[in-house]
């Protein structure tokens, strides 16, 4: 997705949190322990079943495995009636067929209590009397007879201390917030708070399933309506829908509403996408999926929007110019100061301009968005709003709209409430995304309140500053402002280090693993730099620690450019440094303390990688199968 307009796909944030979460599940129970739950929750439906039948309400299929379709008819209301006394929520499939599924904390006495919600009575058998009596409902013909999860990881860890070790095990091999700042450029890495992340495991709101009827769901609802209001005031837009799941979802909604709004006044030809050149990769992809032709737009060598290129480029196509995308803060990390030019050209042409909102927390308490003559924005909330971002996910990325695109905010088929009934359809399957995890941007909000917000946008253009200044007398700050300032990240050109040295950005990176850091963003938006992004939550201190490592590695690259270290065999090269590699004969050029401390302040701070380097290259190209041989070979 970063290829742009030779972008095939627009994602760039898994739901990888909560994929964790669920390999977890299975490494802990292994194959015995869900085959157990399996064969118990199938029984259990089983039992349900056969109770049905001779309650005169048979389910519509003799085949199954935990859910049940079960024909109420004339009884369909009254049946809905007595399942909302007993507080059961049945699936309404149709207007006289309800639906029923089990999970592994069924009890037998919900069974108990399932028949006298389908009867009116209480039967006069129990879970126990059927046991027996019933037989599986699975054809044979689609039982597995493989084994499954044969890999000795979901065979190894099913007390809770082994379990507790292997993940201690696992995440101690991870350099994180915990170890030094993540300097990642465009990724926002910031502090998740402990305050924040507490409510996501309140049961009102982990325990509530996404289609609870909206009466069972208040306070959710409440929360909901309040985040929306809070990013209403952040943005300046008059509407905000946090349906998207992702910043990518949040662009792909953006642009359906653009052509939705096009079409609605009979302008339904405007298809034609202007993207500057310096733009997310997932912008273009976006715009492909939502049937636009992606045009570039060209900067100038300050990193800018050309100007004068985007208004020829807005006149060539303004009988079908439908938006420009734009970053602002810039994707180079600084403000662009024609921004409002950009608008001015684009609506002046019937087009519309769309705001890539990735850079956010560069703008909060500073400048509303809406502010500058776009149109539509999405937020990323795992960025700026503090949802965890480590490993790509999980993300929330809603849009926020001015007031002529309101009427095209996401609804939902199922949930009225979800959205407007003009709205564009679903952008993800639940009627409000990710919203097991909004509880935490709201906590975040509510925490800081406005001054809070509005000094972390400002310490977080500061310690930008601050390291691009540290930094300009060692290597090359590719962009900046009028001022000589940049936006909340810098980009380190290092690019004339591989003529005079033989180093490229790979190899700084690496080499900061030394150090405890890890590397910021590489190569993107430009070949051959790395775009840092220290945010808010650092301390001068730990800045301070990341520029004496960037700068000891320069001085590190100037032995090899005076001859003192060889181009092939130096502390770069060789990054990052293992335990294992001190161990045995040492042949290198410099000594192992070099290798593994060349600051004082690492050895008590040391993180050890625990893989040393590997081809990258050679490595996507060529897959490498790290499972347990099958059979017998």
């Amino acid at each position: 997705h970063i290829r742009r307009e030779r972008a095939t796909s627009n994602i760039c944030t898994a739901q990888v949190l909560l994929a964790v979460m669920a390999s977890m599940y299975a490494v802990y129970h292994g194959p015995a322990g869900l085959t157990k739950i399996s064969r118990r929750v199938h029984r259990l439906a089983a039992i349900l079943a056969e109770g049905l039948r001779r309650l005169g309400s048979p389910p519509r299929s003799e085949h199954f495995f935990d859910t049940l379709a079960v024909p109420a008819g004339e009884r369909f209301a009254q049946i809905l009636k007595r399942a909302e006394e007993a507080r059961i929520n049945l699936r309404q499939i149709d207007n006289h067929t309800l639906g029923v599924s089990l999970d592994e904390t069924t009890l037998a006495s919900d069974l108990q209590d399932l028949w006298r919600v389908f009867s009116g009575d209480q039967p006069d058998f129990s879970a126990a009397d059927l046991d027996s009596a019933v037989a599986e409902a699975i054809p044979e013909e689609l039982r597995r007879e493989t084994p499954i999860l044969a890999h000795p990881v979901f065979n190894s860890y099913h007390s809770e201390t082994e379990m507790l070790r292997y993940l201690h095990r696992l995440q101690s091999r991870d350099l994180s917030l915990t170890h030094s700042m993540i300097p990642l450029g465009s990724c926002t890495m910031k502090l998740n708070a402990t305050a924040e992340m507490l409510p996501v495991s309140l049961p009102g709101f982990a325990g509530l399933h996404p289609f609870a009827p909206v009466s069972q769901a208040s306070g959710y609802l409440e929360l909901i309506r309040g985040l929306e209001g809070m990013l209403s005031e952040i943005t300046g837009f008059s509407g905000v829908s946090l349906q998207p799941n992702a910043g990518s979802q949040g662009e792909y909604a953006g642009l359906l509403m653009i052509r939705r709004f096009h079409e609605s006044r009979g302008e339904g030809s405007r298809d034609v996408c202007l993207i500057p050149s310096s733009a997310h990769g997932t912008n273009p992809a976006s715009a492909s999926m939502a049937g636009l032709k992606v045009v570039v737009v060209p900067c100038d060598e300050g990193g800018n929007v050309d100007l004068e290129a985007l208004a020829e480029k807005a006149r060539t196509h303004q009988d079908r110019l439908a938006v420009l995308m734009i970053t602002y803060p810039s994707t180079h990390g600084v403000f662009e100061p024609g921004i409002r030019q950009m608008c001015e050209i684009v609506h002046r042409h019937g087009g519309q301009v769309y705001l890539d909102g990735a850079n956010l927390n560069a703008l909060v308490g500073l400048c509303q968005p809406a502010e500058l003559g776009v149109d539509v924005a999405h937020l990323n909330l795992h960025k700026s709003f503090c949802i965890p971002h480590g490993g790509g996910g999980p993300g929330v990325g809603p849009v926020g709209v001015a007031p002529h695109l309101e009427p095209f905010l996401p609804n939902h088929p199922l949930v009225a409430e979800a959205g407007p009934s003009t709205g564009i359809g679903p952008i993800s399957a639940a009627p409000w995304g990710s919203a097991g995890i909004l509880p935490i941007s709201w906590a975040y909000i509510a925490l800081m309140g406005g001054n809070g917000l509005l000094k972390a946008t400002q310490v977080a253009i500061l310690n930008a500053n601050y390291i691009a200044a540290r930094l300009a007398d060692h290597y090359p700050i590719l962009y900046s402002g009028r001022n000589g300032r940049v936006a909340h990240e810098c980009i380190v050109d290092l690019r004339p280090l591989k003529a005079s040295a033989g180093v490229d950005v790979d190899d700084v990176a690496k080499r900061l693993m030394d150090f405890g850091f890890h590397a910021p963003t590489m190569s993107w938006p430009v070949a051959g730099t790395l775009m840092i992004e220290p945010t808010e939550s650092e301390s001068k201190e730990e800045l301070d620690r990341f520029c004496d490592a960037m700068i000891a590695i320069r001085r590190e690259i100037r032995l090899i450019e005076e001859g003192r270290y060889d181009q092939e065999n130096n502390p770069l090269k060789n990054a990052p440094h293992t335990a294992d590699s001190l161990l045995g004969e040492w042949d290198r050029p410099y000594t192992r303390q070099e290798a593994v401390h060349p600051l004082p302040w690492v050895r008590e701070r040391k993180f050890w990688p625990s893989v040393a380097r590997i081809d990258n290259a050679y490595g996507d190209r060529n897959f490498f199968c790290s499972c347990p041989p099958w059979g017998d070979e």
